[in-house]
């Protein structure tokens, strides 16, 4: 959960978002070393949802309804299974090794269950 007696203010102090926001830095790094003949397939849908799981989460983060919030999360915990297909395809391929995917796969559910966490807690305002 997000609340540890500190008062959030902007998306940028959700737990779930920083994670999130080192996941697709992560990814960056992990899909730099991907093929050229890569950039606009795998490279590309890999990173897209990397960067998806943060920007709907503070756009989740921005929303007034719960019902919102949950659309936005929900599509945010989206991204976060098709980043690691994404991955797990990439590693059957040889782009990335075992560790990189072993901590690709870390991070994904660290965000993951804080994800899970903002979702419960918009879902717990109805």
């Amino acid at each position: 959960m997000e609340n540890n007696n500190v008062k959030i203010r902007h998306f940028t102090d959700l737990h779930a978002w920083q994670e999130a926001k080192l996941l697709a830095v992560l990814t960056y790094k992990a899909t730099s070393s991907f093929p050229a003949e890569e950039q606009f397939g795998l490279t590309s849908q890999t990173r897209r949802a990397a960067v998806s799981v943060s920007a709907n989460i503070a756009e989740g983060f921005a929303r007034r309804t719960s019902k919102d919030k949950r659309g936005f999360y929900q599509t945010a915990l989206a991204s976060l299974s098709e980043l690691e297909s994404h991955m797990l395809i990439a590693h059957e391929l040889t782009f990335v090794t075992k560790e990189s995917l072993q901590a690709l796969r870390t991070q994904i559910e660290r965000a993951g269950k804080l994800l899970t966490g903002l979702l419960r807690s918009a879902s717990d305002r109805i």
